[in-house]
């Protein structure tokens, strides 16, 4: 259903007061004009600054005040005409002032028996108590893509410029705008213009940095860019097959044949085994946008900042769809929640409420060390597809990571002796190996720039305490929660099936 046809089942269901929460004013008077047009009605709007207006023009008594104007909207409506009254920023004057939320509230009681309609248009969502139950609350969605499509082929149409894009090319930079509001969209468009006087492949990526600019102002959205492949994540076999077999499952083929779009993927386990790589891992292999979703940063000082910020920041990966969305350390942000007069419960409860009924394809990676710091709602079946447990490097993992590192770092792994460094490396996570490839190139570097050996990387590897021995009752808490199967595991099935099978034989 499309806003139109939306504001139009409300209309002709009687409901007097319809608020309309956007930053796209402009968008959102064009909307109410058809609808209006569609009535045979007159659009008539008020602000504080050019108080009263009407398409089609007429002459209505000035109002210099919001009193003056709601006394004249109900004088207006006597006459029986089904027209739409429209209030701009009508936000800032009942929130301050209970005798302007009274005299609302007695509008849209008389407004019930006439043929006209109250609207207010407001960038936020600050609905006063008693108004709540009065009011139609809909929430202005951003362009999607047959109207960024349109938009840009009205610059084309208008501007004369030369235009070097395909159809399929208009549709990829119109698609690169998603997320924007319609003014952002135009303002990228015509700088893409301006810059190169010519319309081509490279306003891609100019339209892809200004959405960047956008996403970082919404304050709890961050856009990641990412490089990494499955090949610089050492180990998980399992976990990337799962992702192999869903690459295709956001297309309109899998559509077709009845598959629904993945959901997620809860990624918990110990600390440095790649859960944060593995998030970008994903976006960059299936070539989607990555956004990280900052918890912290969806917590305002004013009442109803921080569920507005929530609102916004997933409504607008929503509009980016398809995307990885990376909720990272999830944990920490539950066990976050304090004396706040429940604000951080109404904030979860919204982030999972969306995970489970969302239906735009946005794939959530949500991380998370201390499993015991979240609620059981929250790893609950149906607002992820599955659960990954991100536990120490195998054998097998381990070569395979220490090889990863080395070449990152222009060294050749066969001149060094990975079966005995993997060793020794035994109970050590990824990140301390990577980290202790780095400080065996310090040593060698510090010692006359010589070639870094493998002594040197043994002897980084026994001077750390791995995370395995300093925390070894938390690890093993964790692990008892694999083997409770809880969660599936991300590295091989035969390692973990013998890893089983040691525990029972210790146990007897």
């Amino acid at each position: 259903m499309t806003l139109q046809q939306e504001i139009q089942l409300c209309l002709r269901a009687r409901v007097a007061l319809i608020v309309l929460v956007t930053v796209e004013e402009r968008r959102a008077i064009d909307i109410l004009r058809a609808v209006a047009t569609d009535r045979n009605a007159d659009l008539v709007c008020w602000d504080v600054a050019d108080r009263f207006s009407s398409e089609p023009k007429r002459t209505i008594p000035d109002a210099a005040t919001p009193e003056a104007a709601l006394d004249k909207i109900r004088e207006l409506s006597d006459q029986q005409r089904p027209d739409l009254y429209v209030l701009k920023d009508f936000h800032e004057f009942w929130t301050k002032n209970p005798a302007i939320r009274r005299k609302v509230r007695n509008l849209v009681h008389h407004l019930r028996y006439t043929r006209a309609s109250l609207f207010v248009t407001m960038p936020v969502r600050e609905i006063p108590p008693e108004l709540v139950d009065e009011a139609a609350v809909i929430d202005l969605a951003l362009p999607d893509l047959t109207t960024l499509r349109s938009k840009l082929d009205v610059l084309i149409k208008d501007s004369q410029i030369d235009n070097q894009l395909t159809a399929m090319g208009r549709s990829r930079l119109a698609q690169a705008a998603l997320g924007l509001t319609s003014n952002q969209a135009e303002r990228a468009f015509a700088k893409t213009v301006v810059r190169g006087g010519v319309l081509n492949e490279d306003g891609i990526k100019a339209v892809v940095e200004e959405k960047k600019a956008v996403i970082r102002e919404s304050q709890a959205l961050q856009f990641y860019p990412v490089e990494e492949t499955p090949d610089d994540v050492g180990g998980l076999e399992v976990l990337k097959h799962w992702l192999t077999l869903r690459q295709r499952a956001f297309g309109d083929d899998a559509q077709a044949y009845g598959l629904p779009a993945p959901k997620g993927v809860a990624l918990i386990g110990i600390p440095g085994t790649g859960k944060s790589l593995t998030a970008k891992m994903i976006a960059s292999h299936w070539r989607m946008p990555l956004l990280r979703l900052d918890v912290g940063a969806l917590f305002g000082s004013l009442v109803g900042e921080s569920e507005e910020r929530v609102r916004r920041a997933l409504g607008l990966a929503e509009t980016v769809a398809p995307c990885v969305l990376w909720i990272d350390e999830l944990d920490k942000a539950m066990a976050a929640g304090g004396n706040d007069g429940g604000t951080s419960q109404r904030v979860y409860g919204t982030i999972l409420t969306w995970m489970q009924e969302k239906q735009a394809p946005v794939f959530v990676v949500a991380t998370a060390n201390d499993v015991s710091a979240l609620p059981p709602e929250v790893l609950r079946r149906g607002r992820f597809d599955q659960i990954f447990f991100l536990d120490l490097p195998t054998d097998a993992e381990r070569r395979e990571i220490l090889t990863l590192h080395l070449r990152k770092r222009g060294r050749e792994p066969r001149h060094f002796d990975i079966a005995e460094l993997s060793r020794v490396a035994d109970g050590y996570v990824g990140a301390e190996l990577e980290q202790a490839v780095i400080d065996a190139m310090y040593h060698a570097f510090s010692d006359d720039q010589r070639e870094v050996e493998t002594s040197d990387i043994v002897d980084a590897i026994e001077g750390m305490v791995p995370l395995s021995r300093s925390q070894r009752e938390a690890i093993e808490r964790l692990r008892s929660w694999l083997r409770d199967g809880r969660a599936k595991s991300a590295s091989f099935a035969a390692a973990l099936v013998a890893e089983q099978k040691q525990v029972r034989l210790e146990f007897v």
